[in-house]
This record gives C-alpha cells, sequence and structure tokens, in this order.
C-alpha cells in the first residue's frame, strides 16, 4: 500500500515513509487507505496478547515488512523487561461508564513508550530494505515525554542517533530531569530558548533545510524524526484503541458492534488521530473527545472551523499539551478536504505566513460527526485530580486529568451516555508536586523527590522506580541554544 504527503507531491512505500519521516514538501504521510478489520476480526482480538493484537493491525499498514519482521519488532519493543504490566496497555474501571486506558507502564512512564518503542525497530528494517547505509539521525521536538522516550528507545541503538530539543522552561522537573540524566553514546540533549512550538518548528525548518541535510550527509548522517509526524509513531498508536475495545469486550461491557468513546488529552493531536484511523478502519466509535488544556487552540478550532495561533501561549501543569501548532491535524485536514494536497498545501502556507487558516462550514460540520472538542485549566485540572481520588480511588496525572474534566462536560452538555474511555497518558509520579497539591489543597512541594515520597505515603501506590533513581543520576546533557541557532547546535553536538 501506497503512503501519500499530504501536501500532494509524494508517494512512497511504508518502510520509505518511516526512513523519511516527513515527506520532501513538508507534507506529512498518510495511508493510500484504510485497510478494514471485519466485525468477526473484533471479536477474535479478544483472545489474544496485545503484543498478537499489534500484529493483527500493523500489517494492515506495514505492507512492505514481512510478518516475521512485525512480529520481531513488536515482541522486542513490548518485552516484559520493558513493560512493567504484561498487559502493556491495561484498562482500568473507575464508574459505571467509565474506563482508564493505561499507557504509561513503559521505561519512561508516559504514552509515547507505546510507540516509541517499537519505531528504532521499524525504522532499523526500513534502512536495510532500502539500502540506506548512513547513520541514521533522529531529530525531536519534545513538549515534555516524547524526548525522554525517543532517547530510551534509540539509545545504543546500533546505526542510528538520537538528539532531542527541549524548551528550556516548558517541562516538569521530572521530564527534564529524565531527558539530561539519559546515558548512552548516541543521545544528545538540547535545551531550546522559547517554548515547544518554537522548538518543533525549528525541527520542521531543519528537515526542509537543503544546506543542513548536505552538511549532515557530508557527516555520513541522514536525518529522519520520531515525532509524531513520522508513520511509525502514528500507526503504533492505533493498536491499542483496538486493544482498549477487545478488553471491554473481555469485561462483558459491550457486544460486539457496541458503540464506544474515547477522551484524549491531546497537544499535537497524533494519539487522538490515531484514534480516528481506528475508526476509519472499522472500530465502532461513537466520538472521539479533544481535551485541551489552556492553550485550547484545537477546542477552538472544532467550534468555529478557525485555526488560529494568534493568541496567548500559557505554560500549565500539563506541559506536554503546551502547543499551538498541533502538526498531526494536517492528516485529519486532508481527509476533511477529500484528500486534495493543493488545498492542505495552501492552508498550511497561510498558517506559516499569517497564523491561522479557515476550513469553512462544511468542513467543520464533518469533523463535528465525530470529534467534540473543550479544554480546562490549571483550577478545572487540580479539582479533577481530587475528585477522581476521592470518588474511584483512582489518580490521574495533570494531562489524563484535563481528559477527566472535560468528560464530564461533555456528558453534561450532550446527555451521551456511551460507555468512554479516557487515555490516561502519564504516571501521576512524573507531575508529583501538582498531584500532591491537588489532593492536599497545600502549597506546591518544590522539591520533586519529597513530593514523589509525600505522595507516596498519602495514597500507597508505589513510586515507580524510574522516579526513584532519578534523585542520584549525574546529569550528561547540558546544551542550550536559541531558537535560530538549532542547526548549529546539532552539527556541535556531532564535531562541528
Amino acid at each position: 500500500m501506497p503512503y501519500f504527503s499530504t501536501r500532494g507531491e509524494s508517494c512512497v512505500t511504508a518502510s520509505q515513509a518511516i526512513l523519511c519521516g516527513i515527506a520532501p514538501d513538508g507534507g506529512l504521510y498518510v495511508p493510500a487507505m484504510f485497510q478494514a478489520v471485519p466485525p468477526e476480526r473484533l471479536t477474535t482480538l479478544t483472545e489474544m496478547s496485545y503484543q498478537e493484537r499489534a500484529v493483527v493491525i500493523l500489517k494492515r499498514f506495514l505492507e512492505d515488512y514481512s510478518l516475521g519482521e512485525i512480529e520481531d519488532a513488536v515482541n522486542a519493543a513490548y518485552s516484559p523487561e520493558r513493560f512493567r504490566d504484561p498487559a502493556v496497555a491495561p484498562l482500568k474501571r473507575l464508574d459505571t461508564a467509565t474506563w482508564a486506558l493505561e499507557l504509561f507502564h513503559g521505561p519512561t512512564l508516559a504514552f509515547k513508550d507505546i510507540a516509541l518503542q517499537l519505531l528504532p525497530h521499524l525504522l532499523r528494517q526500513a534502512a536495510e530494505k532500502n539500502g540506506e547505509k548512513r547513520e541514521v539521525c533522529i531529530l525531536v521536538a519534545t513538549s515534555g515525554d516524547t524526548g525522554k522516550a525517543a532517547l530510551e528507545g534509540f539509545r545504543d541503538v546500533p546505526g542510528t542517533s538520537c538528539t532531542v530539543f527541549y524548551p528550556l522552561d516548558g517541562v516538569s522537573d521530572v521530564q527534564k530531569l529524565q531527558m539530561v540524566t539519559t546515558g548512552g553514546e548516541n543521545t544528545r540533549v538540547i535545551a531550546v530558548r522559547g517554548n515547544f512550538d518554537d522548538a518543533q518548528t525549528g525541527v520542521k525548518e531543519l528537515f526542509g533545510s537543503e544546506e543542513f541535510r548536505e552538511a549532515m550527509a557530508q557527516k555520513g548522517k541522514v536525518l529522519s524524526s520520531a515525532n509524531s509526524i513520522n508513520l511509525g509513531r502514528l500507526v503504533p498508536q492505533v493498536v491499542y484503541y483496538f486493544s482498549a475495545y477487545a478488553e471491554l469486550l473481555n469485561q462483558h461491557v459491550l457486544a460486539a458492534g457496541d458503540p464506544v468513546n474515547f477522551c484524549v488529552p491531546t497537544g499535537n493531536f497524533g494519539d487522538i488521530l490515531a484514534g480516528y484511523y481506528a475508526r476509519s478502519m472499522g472500530l465502532p466509535v461513537n466520538k472521539l473527545i479533544c481535551a485541551s488544556n489552556r492553550n485550547n487552540v484545537l477546542t477552538d478550532f472544532f467550534n468555529s472551523g478557525i485555526y488560529s495561533t494568534h493568541r496567548t501561549f500559557f505554560k500549565t501543569i500539563s506541559p506536554s499539551m503546551d502547543i499551538l501548532v498541533s502538526s498531526n491535524l494536517e492528516r485529519l485536514l486532508y481527509e476533511a478536504a477529500d484528500r486534495d494536497g493543493a488545498l492542505i498545501k495552501t492552508w498550511m502556507s497561510q498558517l506559516k505566513e499569517c497564523g491561522s487558516y479557515s476550513v469553512g462550514d462544511q468542513r467543520r460540520e464533518w469533523m463535528s460527526d465525530v470529534f467534540w472538542g473543550d479544554c480546562a485549566d490549571n483550577k478545572d485540572t487540580l479539582l479533577e485530580i481530587s475528585k477522581r481520588w476521592e470518588q474511584d480511588h483512582y489518580l490521574f496525572d495533570p494531562h489524563t486529568a484535563v481528559a477527566g474534566h472535560v468528560l464530564r462536560e461533555y456528558r453534561k452538555n450532550t446527555g451521551d451516555d456511551t460507555p468512554t474511555v479516557i487515555v490516561a497518558t502519564a504516571s501521576p509520579y512524573k507531575f508529583a508536586a501538582d498531584v500532591l497539591s491537588a489532593l492536599t489543597g497545600e502549597e506546591r512541594e518544590a522539591d520533586p523527590f519529597t513530593a514523589s515520597e509525600k505522595l507516596e505515603s498519602l495514597t500507597g501506590i508505589p513510586m515507580p522506580q524510574q522516579v526513584r533513581e532519578l534523585r542520584n543520576l549525574p546529569v550528561r546533557h547540558k546544551a542550550e541554544c536559541d531558537r535560530d541557532k538549532m542547526g548549529r547546535a546539532v552539527l556541535d553536538a556531532f564535531g562541528g
């Protein structure tokens, strides 16, 4: 199955899309079609492990990979050594109509592990398939979780290197420590003096710079991306939507074919887009509820059809969602525009040059049949953490709490009582100070390790070993750069 650029000027195989990361015209790769999962196949998923479910779904996207290659990659990525829970993505019941899909049992305690433990294996296979002998240089912009997950996924993988850019003051203490203490001979971490959008735009510009590509080629390196713009990041996320549905069937909550809603906290739109792809393959999804924090550009877009970055950027307690330019939305726009690459190119040019574009009422209504958007500020988020703990003895991190609040608003506004899965994206211990403050009503504890110890004592929920060991790990990465010096910083990291 071929993959097309959303901007209409490129057609490649799955392995080529994964190897390149982003299309030469600046677009994102999308499948030529969505291969359906028949209703009877949904039922058979109930009898499978997460790894087996992954193979069933991934083979519909990765047609130039052999079944054996996919199985090898999946089994290496989702091994017991990598994921603490044998279910990989367990589904926990919160109340009579709500479940949490826990995606934080991997090595970095965030949902990005689901894709970024698999991507290095797919990328290595892609390089072999396409005769690429140069080192694959991964460039990543992170709003908090992607960076560490990419570093762990690619650490010491032969034939690769991984360079991560993060906003200097835009991630949590634990997120920063996780990144700057990373080992490995092929990892580099650079702080950008700016916000996530600065880092993300800078990485995109490096991919589009012929001069930078040539400079890296002279060093024997070819660029690729581990951000969710890479197809290899997106398709593994589709799996856990099918897996969650299979678990609901196993719990006898649903009969095959019954609808389900998913409420997803998202900033860059990749996580919820994977849900749309699952729906396009036949998963009975009624509504995809898009939960934003105070940076509510997606909420306004779904309500108005106008995407505008002419707004204040807020630093919130859910930093991984502090984003104004949601890159993966381009893939949904491609479907809304009847796959008109020229129109997508126009909208993206308007966004770059004017900071906004409008899709019109007809396309907005088309999207509203599937998507519903709302947002939560810091106060709403803290209240939701407290409320969910009191009502259900379940501990949300600040990102998942945004989704919890938005789901309450959705039900209040629509009366829709369809069983709903909240996509739980991170361990609360990655944001222990804010979670603790929400539960106690006291001022935020400045030291993240003291906060973690207090949270463990208060709730009885064990602190993950990954957090416990951070206190004594040495800081290995101290580089910083300005937004317009990112290319120079990469070249310097590789010896000038």
